[in-house]
């Protein structure tokens, strides 16, 4: 019995967290957003929309640099967390020739140790060219199969996310009121363009803007708990805020942030690696080896960039 009741008790608690959204979001397929930062907790809105229904941004007002406050990887950490082109910004130095041709001893390679790496690079371009042989017949067999059958067309996203925002930035309201002021003012922003916005500002109160727990992102604590260590990292917290970051990258035009969380890119490779481990079994098994594999000190450098752009396009209201 005592068992019967801490779960009907259990229950009670979780149906009073359960949060009720009023009808208005959903009737102009519109939901209110809340994003915590290192600089403070926001209010906005954000909607997916077809594409063929949405005007991009214009961040041509927009500064050429609007990072300044970016900050650079050390050799060692880029050699353990390979960023690819997204955070690119210091050119590598040439490394004189030199160097290249001496052994990690510093010491010129000796005849004997040539002669042992030219064999190893003819195995090896015997078995480059093996493989080139057989990759030309799969091809041979693709193009066959290709013509048997139609070639469809890449198709590109069916919708894209807009925010409130304005020329490349969003805007956040620290209190529901300044966001609710703002919907019902005159100013310009890119949600104007939506064909339910003059429904939501004749509609909307206050009272209307009650955020999901799936709508709320706390972006502030995202390099903290990857600081804590691969046992530490909450794959909900993270998993949401890749969600949201991408949403404002292809919002706002931000291409170090969708470059960042491009697929096969590092972290979009912990993504996916966290969500294998909340599923369990051997999925799960598989995801936390391939965890182990990512810098716990790269990981935190790499979300902290992204944070730091995302902030620096946010024009605070109120």
């Amino acid at each position: 019995m005592a068992a019967q009741r801490d779960a009907a008790k259990q229950a009670d608690l979780e149906d009073e967290r359960e949060v009720e959204r009023p009808q208005l979001w959903s009737d102009v397929r519109i939901d209110p957003v809340e994003i915590a930062l290192p600089k403070g907790v926001g209010y906005t809105l954000r909607a997916y929309r077809p594409t063929a229904e949405v005007t991009p941004t214009d961040v041509s007002g927009r500064e050429a640099d609007s990072f300044p406050d970016r900050r650079y990887a050390t050799a060692e950490q880029e050699e353990e967390f390979d960023f690819g082109d997204a955070f690119d910004d210091v050119p590598e130095a040439d490394q004189p020739k030199d160097e290249l041709d001496e052994d990690e001893d510093g010491d010129e390679p000796d005849e004997d140790e040539e002669n042992d790496d030219l064999d190893r690079d003819d195995e090896a371009e015997d078995k480059l060219d093996d493989e080139a042989d057989e990759t030309d017949e799969a091809d041979e067999a693709d193009e066959e199969e290709a013509e048997e059958e139609p070639v469809e067309e890449a198709k590109g996203p069916d919708e894209v996310p807009v925010f409130l925002g304005h020329q490349g930035q969003v805007l956040l309201f620290q209190t529901p009121e300044g966001l609710v002021d703002f919907i019902r003012s005159d100013e310009e922003h890119d949600m104007s363009q939506l064909d339910t916005w003059s429904e939501l500002a004749g509609a909307i109160t206050a009272e209307d803007v009650v955020v999901l727990p799936e709508d709320s992102y706390e972006l502030d604590l995202v390099v903290k708990n990857l600081r804590g260590g691969r046992d530490a990292w909450d794959p909900d917290l993270i998993i949401q805020a890749g969600e949201l970051a991408r949403d404002l990258g292809y919002a706002l035009r931000i291409d170090p942030v969708i470059s960042a969380l491009a697929p096969g890119s590092p972290l979009d490779d912990l993504d996916e690696a966290l969500r294998a481990t909340t599923s369990g079994g051997l999925g799960g098994f598989l995801a936390r080896r391939k965890m182990k594999k990512i810098g716990i000190e790269a990981a935190p450098l790499g979300w902290r960039t992204i944070i730091g752009k995302i902030s620096s396009v946010v024009d605070w209201r109120d």
